[in-house]
């Protein structure tokens, strides 16, 4: 049917261009609420989880668009990405021209932007889409982004946006950095009946139709609503076919297609546990690297255990020939961190001897070809070789047992950081 012929100005119901109307409703009020608190809380990290055309999307630009203007946003999309391409879409996005840079140097330029920006009240924000989809190793850098803090808390309030429930790959121990940060685990709902009437209408009028009852009337706008579920990226197609199939008006009920209908994301889906004060002061030991003097890299020990080495597959890569492909392992227990040589070509020292194993002390130094990673734990301030210390024989055996197979499955892209715990989700 011709728009005009419908008393329209424009298509109501566009499949790409932004909508003539953005119209409100329950479930999109609470997820503004949900990201409003998300932004403004000291820890400010959520989940927002709805199945596709559910309008995630649409809530979330409504949201950026209500920020001040000086607030840096990120909003990329996750498929696909590995920790190159994550960090450059982030940089990108907060307004950085990059070269060649390495993954370290843009670890290090996000860090300094996200705390010149909380220290002006006005964190930047990150919002992953398809978050179910990001490379492990994307997910780790994700963790040391979470890591970020200030004194008044977390330096970069990060958004994970998906269309399925994310509780399993939020209960990986190797997600912990990021677990335990989060304020909401938020479920986008469908419209009523009611709310499905009004979000037609509203979006008739705002196309130029003095008459929206009757192009589209209450008995067809309660049908639109079953065929869609109440989702409003499907209803909006949905209306968009009948318009276009309608020979007259009033548009008939024979004109709506009924499609097979997603399952929302809260359908079988464990909740994860929310935390009403996240932690802010974590007492996981902090390693600082440097190179020549000069800080490269800054993260927190939040898993069991870190590999270090030059390979792109370790925990910790440090680009460097002096470095072997895996270099040293760290193993935590407890409140004591181990630190183990993997029979590494140059060595590794910590407080300039080298050792091929350590329990580390507070503030020992650790050289690892021409860069040095300084511990930092107050809880650690006995330095001990392995032997007589009471570190469980059983975690180190268990380790190292993990480690031979994550290292002999390299090949397949098994990354140490991911454990069996962090499942693929399957489309």
């Amino acid at each position: 049917m011709d728009l005009q012929a419908a008393g329209l100005n424009e298509q109501p119901f566009p499949s790409h261009e932004a909508p003539a109307a953005i119209l409100s409703y329950t479930a999109a009020q609470a997820a503004i609420e949900v990201l409003n608190d998300t932004y403004t809380h000291i820890s400010g990290l959520c989940l927002f989880q709805g199945p596709a055309l559910s309008g995630k999307s649409t809530i979330i630009r409504r949201y950026i668009n209500t920020l001040h203007e000086d607030c840096a946003v990120a909003f990329i999309d996750g498929t696909g990405l590995n920790t190159g391409k994550l960090l450059r879409e982030v940089l990108s996005q907060f307004g950085f021209k990059l070269e060649a840079n390495s993954t370290s140097e843009m670890l290090g330029l996000i860090r300094v932007f996200a705390f010149q920006q909380a220290a002006l009240h006005e964190p930047p924000l990150l919002i992953i889409d398809n978050t179910h989809e990001m490379n492990p190793s994307a997910l780790r850098a994700l963790c040391e982004l979470a890591n970020l803090r200030v004194r008044t808390g977390s330096a970069l309030k990060i958004v994970l946006v998906s269309d399925r429930f994310l509780a399993g790959i939020m209960r990986s121990p190797s997600m912990e950095a990021v677990s335990r940060r989060l304020l909401h685990d938020f479920h986008l709902y469908p419209m009523t009946e009611d709310e499905a009437r009004h979000y037609v209408h509203g979006k008739l009028q705002a196309a130029g139709s003095d008459a929206p009852q009757f192009v589209f009337p209450d008995a067809v706008c309660a049908e639109l609503w079953k065929a869609s579920g109440g989702w409003p990226g499907i209803l909006d197609r949905l209306a968009l076919m009948a318009l276009a199939k309608a020979e007259t008006l009033p548009i008939g009920i024979e004109n709506i297609e009924h499609p097979v209908l997603p399952a929302g994301t809260w359908d079988g889906a464990e909740k994860v546990s929310v935390n009403d004060e996240p932690d802010v002061s974590s007492d996981s030991p902090q390693l600082i690297i440097t190179n020549n003097g000069k800080v490269t890299g800054e993260l927190r020990l939040t898993q069991q255990r870190l590999l270090i080495g030059r390979s792109d597959h370790n925990d910790l890569a440090i680009g460097s020939r002096f470095v072997s492909r895996h270099h040293a392992l760290l193993v935590r227990h407890d409140h004591s961190t181990f630190l183990m040589d993997l029979n590494s070509t140059n060595g590794t020292f910590v407080n300039s001897k080298r050792v091929s194993n350590q329990i580390l002390a507070h503030e020992d130094v650790i050289t690892v070809g021409h860069h040095k990673i300084k511990f930092r734990d107050p809880h650690a301030q006995v330095q001990s070789p392995l032997a007589g210390s009471e570190f469980a024989d059983t975690v180190i055996m268990k380790t190292l047992s993990d480690m031979r197979n994550l290292l002999a499955e390299e090949n397949t892209a098994v990354l140490p950081a991911i454990t069996e715990e962090l499942p693929t989700i399957k489309t």
